[in-house]
């Protein structure tokens, strides 16, 4: 599933080609993906002048000068084209510019979601009043995590993921964070000392933005919306290297299932 990361990377890819531009036409050729298509969307796009992009968690936003945002979420198998070369059987949403750019977004699998919603009303949409601090914005620091995780037992790796303490993080980057803070993603969250939340608090952002700097990672069906795939996965820790050696010691690396999601780790140094 494309992370905060690959959605950082298409929002930055897409702004090249939408900031600043109207949307000439807008079609979408099918009903739904994991949610119907609001019914007014080509209606209420179709003329509009892009204001700007932005991202919020694992969301994309595309602003416009009529007040409404287009909310896309990449689900699973989501991406976006940029002037693709044909139109492919999975490209269900498609967007042109007054200067004939063509924008597609392919979804195989269907998981992922558009949605349409006025932009001042944004921080109250059900799926945003929830989330918690963007990892990103300076927000998440040791103190920040140490109240959360007060008198909890839960791994802090599961916590983690909890998109309401940290908006946005996902597997890859909880496993590569706790990597670099040296803490066992097993750990009781609530029994973890100050200087390893500390470490915690500053490893988030700095694996997350170097995966943004390296495009992202490729698994599966993940490209920026040019086309060019991420590479971060060249620089994995510990995701998904199980049985390699560690990095940063003699151990080997681990996998252990935690809430139906693989985790990686090296005992010998994440303790």
């Amino acid at each position: 599933m494309p992370e905060l990361p690959e959605v950082e990377t298409t929002v930055r890819g897409l702004e090249h080609v939408l900031k600043g531009r109207r949307i000439r036409r807008l079609e979408t050729r099918r009903a739904d993906l994991r949610r119907a298509f609001p019914k007014d969307l080509g209606q209420r796009l179709t003329g509009a002048r892009v204001t700007s992009l932005g991202r919020r968690a694992k969301y994309g936003l595309v602003n416009t000068d009529r007040g409404d945002t287009m909310v896309f979420h990449l689900g699973m198998s989501g991406a976006w084209r940029i002037d693709p070369q044909e139109l492919g059987k999975h490209d269900h949403l498609l967007i042109e510019t007054d200067e004939g750019r063509r924008l597609h977004l392919r979804d195989p699998r269907r998981f992922g979601s558009v949605d349409l919603m006025p932009t001042d009303e944004l921080a109250e949409w059900p799926a945003f009043k929830a989330l918690g601090p963007e990892p990103l914005d300076g927000s998440i620091t040791g103190k920040w995590l140490k109240e959360r995780f007060s008198g909890r037992s839960a791994a802090v790796k599961l916590l983690l993921l909890d998109q309401r303490i940290v908006a946005g993080l996902g597997n890859i980057y909880a496993c590569e964070a706790l990597y670099r803070a040296r803490i066992d993603p097993r750990r009781a969250a609530g029994r973890i000392s100050g200087p390893k939340l500390d470490a915690l608090a500053e490893a988030i952002p700095e694996v997350l933005y170097d995966a943004i700097r390296a495009g992202g990672s490729t698994l599966k069906d993940f490209a920026a919306p040019d086309g060019e795939l991420g590479y971060f996965s060249k620089q994995f820790d510990v995701y998904d290297r199980e049985g390699a050696p560690c990095r940063g010691c003699a151990g080997i690396v681990k996998r252990i299932v935690q809430g139906g999601r693989s985790s990686f780790f090296c005992p010998s140094c994440q303790r």
